[in-house]
C-alpha cells in the first residue's frame, strides 16, 4: 500500500510494537494513497492513545471496539467517507474532540455522541438534522455545523449551558434557531449563507475586480483556517509604482466560519474605519481558480494579539506568558476594537468571530483594528437583529476581561463594563454603540492628549 511517508513510518512502527505507551499517533492519508480501515493494532494502544488522526484517508467505518480505547480525548476523521457519524463514538468514555470536516455525513445518531463531548466539528457535510441528545451534553462548548442541510436545531440545544461558540452559516434555516436565546454563554455565532440571513442582507457593494495579472504576490502574513494572508504588490493595468497591499487567498469553497464570497461581501460592505480591515476588491483570473480578496496593508510590525485556541483551551485564545500591556495601551486598544466592531454593527453586520486571534495590533500604543470577517453575517431587523449584536458584546466582555489578566487595569467603570457585557442575558447587555461611549469616557480624558 503507497502511503504518505510519514504515515508509513507510523503504520511500520505501530506494526513492530514500537509505540507501546504512544499518546499520539497521526495516520493521515494524501496523494499517494490512504487507509481504507483502521488498523487493528490501534487498539493495542489502549491504555495510553489520547490523540488519535486519521483524517483523508478512504475510511467508512471505524472499529466495534474502539471503545477500548478508554484514554483517547481527540479524534480527528476529517475528509474520510462516512455515511453517518459512528455510533462506537459513543463508547468512547474520554472522548471530548471529535471532528469530521468533509466526510460524506448525511446522519448523527444520538448514540455516537460522546459522554465527555467538548468540541464537534461537523462542517461541509450533508447532515438533515441532529438528536435531541446533542443536549445533553453538559461540556460542550464549541459546534461547528457550517455547510450542511439542516433547517431547525433541537430545541435541547438550548440546555447546552456552556455552549460559546456554534457555527451553523450555509444551511438552510428559514429563522434564527429559538434555542439561542437560551444558551447563556454564546458569544461566537456564525449564521450567514441561510435564507433568513439572505433576506436580511444589505445590497452588495460593487467591487473592484482585481486581477491576478496586476498582482505579485510576496511574503506570507498569517495564516488561519479559512485562507493565506500575503503581502503584495499591486499595479492595476500595469500603472506604476506600485501599491502595497495585503492579499487573501482562501482555501476552499466551505470555511469552518462559512463562505468566502461572505466574507468578502462584508469586507466590503463594511468600509473604510481606522479599526476595522475593509476590502479594496475581489481577485478574478487566480490560475488556479482560488478566491481572494485584497486589502489595506497594515503598518509594518503590526502582529495578532494572540493565537487562537487550542485543543486544550477549546474556545479561548492563548496568549504569549510573556505579554504585559501597559493600562494605557490596553485601554485604547478596548476603545479601537469597540469602535471597530460598533462601526460594523451600524452598517448590518455583525462579527461572530471577536476573538483576540483577529485583533492585529501594533505592539506598543495599542492602536488595533479588528480583522477577519469570516462569520460576519448580516443582522436582521427587530429583535432578533438586536440579540445577535449582543453576542459580539459577550465576546467582547470576554476579551476586556483578558486584557485584564495581562494588564494592571484598575478602574470601577470597566469592571461593570465586563459584568454588563458577559451577564447570562443577551437583552441586558449594552449595545456596542453604548460599549464604545463608556470606553470613550475612559480612555479619552486618561490616555489622550487634550
Amino acid at each position: 500500500m503507497s502511503l504518505p511517508p510519514a504515515t508509513r513510518e507510523g503504520l511500520d512502527a505501530l506494526r513492530r510494537g514500537d509505540l507501546a505507551g504512544a499518546r499520539e499517533l497521526r495516520l493521515p492519508g494524501g496523494p499517494e494513497g490512504r487507509l481504507t480501515e483502521v488498523p487493528s493494532e490501534i487498539l493495542g494502544l489502549a491504555d495510553t492513545l489520547e490523540f488519535l488522526d486519521l483524517s483523508h484517508n478512504d475510511l467508512t467505518a471505524l472499529p466495534a471496539d474502539l471503545g477500548r480505547l478508554r484514554r483517547l480525548r481527540v479524534l480527528f476523521c476529517s475528509g474520510n467517507r462516512f455515511a453517518q457519524l459512528p455510533p462506537v463514538l459513543g463508547d468512547c468514555a474520554a472522548l471530548s474532540q471529535v471532528g469530521f470536516r468533509g466526510s460524506g455525513l448525511a446522519e448523527v445518531p444520538a448514540e455516537a455522541l460522546p459522554p465527555a463531548l467538548r468540541w464537534l466539528t461537523l462542517t461541509d457535510n450533508a447532515i438533515e438534522a441532529l438528536p435531541a441528545a446533542i443536549g445533553a451534553r453538559p461540556l460542550l462548548q464549541k459546534l461547528m455545523l457550517a455547510g450542511n442541510r439542516l433547517r431547525a436545531l433541537p430545541e435541547s440545544l438550548g440546555s447546552a449551558e456552556n455552549l460559546e461558540l456554534l457555527r451553523i452559516a450555509a444551511n438552510g434555516f428559514e429563522a434564527l434557531p429559538a434555542c439561542l436565546g437560551a444558551l447563556p454563554r454564546l458569544a461566537w455565532l456564525s449564521w450567514a449563507g441561510n435564507p433568513f440571513e439572505d433576506r436580511a442582507a444589505p445590497a452588495a457593494v460593487a467591487a473592484e475586480p482585481v486581477a491576478w495579472a496586476d498582482l505579485a504576490a510576496g511574503p506570507l502574513l498569517g495564516e488561519g483556517a479559512s485562507g493565506r494572508v500575503m503581502r503584495a504588490a499591486w499595479r492595476p493595468g500595469g500603472a506604476e509604482p506600485a501599491r502595497a497591499v495585503a492579499l487573501k487567498l482562501f482555501k476552499g469553497a466551505m470555511t469552518s466560519d462559512g463562505l468566502p464570497e461572505r466574507e468578502m461581501a462584508a469586507c466590503l460592505a463594511a468600509g473604510a474605519h481606522p479599526h476595522l480591515t475593509g476590502g479594496l476588491g475581489r481577485l478574478v483570473d487566480h490560475p488556479a481558480g482560488a478566491q481572494g480578496l485584497l486589502m489595506p496593508l497594515l503598518p509594518e510590525g503590526w502582529r495578532v494579539l494572540a493565537g487562537p485556541p487550542s485543543l486544550a483551551s477549546c474556545s479561548r485564545d492563548v496568549y504569549d506568558p510573556a505579554l504585559r500591556l501597559p493600562p494605557a495601551a490596553a485601554l485604547r486598544l478596548a476603545r479601537g476594537v469597540a469602535a471597530g466592531a460598533a462601526h460594523l454593527h451600524a452598517r448590518g453586520f455583525g462579527h461572530g468571530d471577536l476573538y483576540a486571534h483577529n485583533i492585529l495590533w501594533d505592539g506598543t500604543r495599542g492602536e488595533a483594528v479588528l480583522s477577519d470577517l469570516g462569520a460576519a453575517s448580516a443582522l436582521p431587523a427587530g429583535p432578533e437583529g438586536e440579540f445577535l449584536q449582543r453576542l459580539d458584546v459577550r465576546a467582547f466582555g470576554l476579551l476586556l476581561e483578558e486584557l485584564g489578566a495581562i494588564s494592571p487595569l484598575a478602574h470601577p467603570a470597566l469592571d461593570a463594563l465586563v459584568r454588563a457585557c458577559t451577564g447570562p442575558d443577551p437583552a441586558a447587555r449594552p449595545a456596542m454603540a453604548e460599549v464604545r461611549r463608556i470606553l470613550d469616557a475612559v480612555v479619552l480624558p486618561e490616555t489622550e492628549p487634550a
